[in-house]
């Protein structure tokens, strides 16, 4: 006889690869509604330069967005996210001292983004223009977005929810939204990488 939750990690050793296989990067599968993001499964990485000899990586630990989607209307998708600039992780104890002297986290506790433009491109890929604001400066950002995939997943139990997964990339110039702070050691171009899965609510 098998044990009660014997039987259901059994059958969640079956059902998940199948959940797993039913995921698409297709576009044609990414389903109307309106998602959240999954914290768990989301990060917002920078790379700037560091004397010109190498890449400093950091990331921000603190984020949320959401995104609503109209499969006839791809081009009105809406993306709101926000990061908190405190929760910048340098990987060292210091990490709060450079929120505050690189992004004056201490006078602007708020990083958002908020699309403005959405333009589909070929297969899973596709580009989204919006406003950024950050340190209390507005401009816009051009992202390059990749669907990364879509399908439903298992969890939580019994039925689940459907999933999507985006990658976006942009460059920006930190200068232009007021952080010149070490500018002569630390570049003013930073990369933008950001993971991000959402839950259909």
């Amino acid at each position: 006889m098998i044990r009660r939750p014997t039987a259901v990690l059994a059958a969640l050793a079956l059902t998940i690869p199948l959940a797993a296989a039913a995921a698409t990067a297709n576009v044609a599968d990414l389903e109307a509604g309106h998602y959240v993001l999954d914290k768990r499964h989301a990060s917002v990485v920078a790379r700037v330069s560091h004397m010109g000899v190498s890449l400093y990586t950091l990331r921000f630990d603190t984020l949320d967005a959401s995104l609503d989607y109209d499969p006839a209307h791809p081009e009105r998708t809406r993306v709101e996210a926000s990061v908190d600039p405190a929760s910048l992780d340098v990987g060292a104890d210091y990490s709060q001292k450079f929120a505050d002297e690189f992004l004056s986290a201490d006078k602007f506790p708020k990083a958002t983004f908020v699309s403005t433009s959405i333009q589909p491109g070929v297969g899973s890929q596709g580009t989204m223009t919006g406003d950024l604001t950050l340190m209390g400066v507005t401009r816009p950002v051009t992202f390059n977005v990749t669907l990364i995939g879509t399908g439903h997943e298992p969890l939580p139990l019994p039925l689940g929810q459907r999933a999507a997964g985006f990658e976006a990339t942009a460059t920006i110039k930190r200068s232009d939204f007021g952080s010149t702070f070490l500018s002569d050691l630390v570049g003013d171009e930073v990369t933008l990488q950001i993971e991000a899965e959402f839950d259909r609510r």
